[in-house]
């Protein structure tokens, strides 16, 4: 007969080794729903508020005989987008041809003589032939730049300065960045950064996006499916997940 047979000190802790293994698989199990869960549910409410706007800011331009509520009991989302879409390219079909790109001229011209809708429509119109045009050149590229002094900064590249800008500028080439803000990336700063003290990154806009609204986070590169899978995995195995290391 042994003198030290198991005291209760062993089956509590055998008891509390359970517990914790089971309080780690339910955790598991829920950082694996929100993970599913939650980027779908956030997509599909951010679609459909897009979609109530649409119908919402297309509802006064709709004739009464076309709108669903007329012929049905409900309200069918998602016309107002079709409408607008439907409108949109009608107008650029039309604005193609020569009287239509007379008539744009000719607006044109009656808005260049208000003092105070001129400058902002020709900037706005600007930035939207800069965004939308085929070979445009706005915001292609992701980069590093020092800004400011000591500290490297995620920035987009976009069209080089004019000539009367470069002329000025000390250095043989220059780049104009925008440095976007966090988590907020349509606020930013806007500068001219020597092309040589720029560092292109080989990662693309939509990641560079990512990066900066998720404030470091979310790293490029990076693929998501294999982390849930790997947390999948744990949880599976009932092992608690690991816990990810600091980066200095």
């Amino acid at each position: 007969m042994s003198d030290n047979p198991p005291g209760p000190p062993v089956i509590m802790q055998e008891a509390e080794a359970s517990h914790s293994g089971a309080a780690a698989r339910l955790r598991n199990y829920f950082l694996t729903g929100v993970i599913l869960v939650g980027p779908l549910y956030i997509t599909i409410n951010l679609t459909w508020w897009l979609i109530n706007w649409a119908d919402d800011v297309m509802r006064p331009f709709i004739p009464v005989w076309l709108r669903t509520e007329t012929y049905l009991t409900y309200r069918i989302p998602g016309v107002g987008l079709v409408v607008a879409f439907v409108a949109l390219t009608l107008l650029g079909f039309l604005t193609a041809n020569l009287v239509g790109r007379t008539l744009v001229e000719a607006g044109e011209k009656l808005l260049s003589r208000m003092p105070i809708v001129r400058p902002i429509y020709k900037t706005m119109k600007q930035i939207f032939e800069t965004l939308f045009a085929k070979g445009g050149s706005s915001f292609r590229k992701v980069a590093l730049a020092e800004f400011p002094a000591g500290m490297w900064s995620v920035v987009f590249l976009a069209s080089a300065p004019s000539v009367y800008i470069s002329g000025r500028l000390p250095g043989p080439e220059y780049v104009s960045c925008f440095l976007p803000c966090t988590p907020n990336p349509t606020t930013g700063f806007f500068f001219y950064a020597p092309r040589s003290q720029v560092i292109e990154l080989d990662i693309t806009v939509e990641q560079a996006m990512t990066l900066i609204m998720s404030a470091g986070m979310v790293q490029p590169n990076v693929d998501a499916q294999r982390k849930l899978a790997a947390l999948a995995e744990t949880a599976r195995a009932g092992r608690p997940a690991p816990t990810p290391t600091s980066v200095t």
